[in-house]
């Protein structure tokens, strides 16, 4: 396997781009050993024995594939985050979404008579003031009160 690494250095030069994006034919590399002279080189270039590659672009098919994955709800734990709750839900939001799980809640139970009107409107208040952090804890509360069977949910 002969050295062509002056070959290569005037083919690139030749070519217009890096060493690294000229192709030589391996069939071929014992003919192209003698060609010392820049005629030479083009000549090879004109005989298809020494290409320009394509220039290598970044593929995106990972990139991609995150994506597709990000949408899906994955890579979103605590190692992912960057700033602060506040920067991803505000405290506002965090309420709403809280607050009304929580009505919604204390809405079924009141429709389907698991627990009286006055109830209902003891642990809604309670609700408002923040007083539960979710609707487990609000259920917890109302079986610690005695006001919610153990068996329902």
């Amino acid at each position: 396997m002969p050295d062509l690494s002056n070959q290569r250095r005037m083919a690139a030069q030749i070519l217009k781009c890096g060493e690294g994006r000229v192709w030589i034919d391996p069939s071929r590399q014992e003919d192209l050993a003698d060609a010392v002279t820049r005629k030479d080189i083009r000549g090879a270039i004109k005989a298809r024995v020494i290409q320009r590659l394509p220039v290598r672009g970044t593929s995106r098919a990972r990139a991609r594939r995150h994506a597709a994955e990000v949408r899906k709800g994955r890579h979103s734990g605590p190692g992912s985050r960057r700033g602060s709750p506040q920067a991803r839900a505000t405290k506002k939001q965090r309420w709403m979404r809280r607050i009304r799980a929580q009505r919604k809640l204390l809405a079924e139970l009141r429709a389907s008579k698991r627990i009286e009107p006055h109830v209902y409107r003891e642990f809604y208040q309670r609700a408002k003031g923040g007083m539960f952090r979710s609707r487990a804890h609000l259920l917890l509360n109302l079986r610690l009160a005695g006001r919610l069977p153990a068996e329902a949910a």
